[in-house]
């Protein structure tokens, strides 16, 4: 929660973070996107994840979930399968998740992804036409398709799969687009990974390892300007 805080704040969005069954729904209600995630999942959560999401259907709340590592356990399948069945606006998820979601074999090993986006460009274009949302993949090369077009966005850094939290605070950046372009969620969705890619190579420059990563990346999202941000940009669309 602190890294994802953390970059919202950076952005310029402001999070809060809601998890209790006695409260989700209701601040959900008034939140201008809610964002699931089940990568250190409770039985005890899970009402309010459902509330939440509940929620923000019946106000007309955009809302993304992230499915981490669904795979590895029965008890996170059966909840992803619930969370679904509630129409998410945006799934986010690395190659393997989006992979698994569709029924495929994948290489994921705990919340580790051993697939390439590449490989999961077809589960993910399936899925989005099947739940009638956006899916983002994330990978070397980001894909966002929400079944009919599909997007890719180039950047980033090879150390970002070594901070923890990051792909969760993608998540919640996704959101924190999503609130401010409601109507428009693949476009949402881009301008988030896009934003994540330009400044995650940017950082990457500067940066000595993993450790010295996060707080220049941080930087780098408060620094950046949509000038720059266009020039950096790289995406392709199909």
């Amino acid at each position: 929660m602190n890294i994802a805080a953390n970059v919202l704040l950076a952005a310029g969005a402001s999070p809060a973070m809601v998890s209790a069954e006695e409260e989700a729904a209701e601040f959900a209600r008034v939140a201008a996107a809610v964002t699931i995630n089940i990568g250190t999942l409770w039985a005890a959560d899970v009402p309010g994840m459902k509330g939440a999401a509940g929620a923000a259907k019946e106000t007309g709340k955009p809302w993304v979930l992230d499915p981490v590592a669904h795979y590895a356990t029965s008890f996170r399948r059966q909840v992803v399968g619930e969370l679904l069945e509630l129409q998410p606006t945006i799934v986010r998820g690395n190659a393997s998740e989006i992979m698994a979601l569709a029924g495929l074999e994948s290489r994921g090993q705990g919340v580790d992804s051993r697939d390439s986006s590449l490989a999961a460009e077809t589960a993910a274009v399936d899925l989005a036409r099947r739940f009638a949302c956006v899916f983002a993949v994330t990978g070397e090369i980001d894909l966002v398709t929400d079944g009919r077009r599909r997007v890719w966005i180039e950047g980033g850094s090879t150390l970002m799969p070594k901070v923890t939290a990051l792909g969760c605070a993608l998540t919640c950046l996704t959101g924190a687009f999503a609130a401010v372009a409601p109507g428009r969620p693949l476009e949402a969705t881009v301008a988030a990974m896009t934003l994540f890619a330009v400044c995650g190579e940017d950082a990457s420059h500067r940066a000595e390892g993993p450790g010295s990563f996060p707080p220049l990346f941080l930087d780098a999202l408060a620094a950046i300007g949509p000038q720059r941000l266009e020039s950096e940009a790289r995406i392709r669309a199909e």
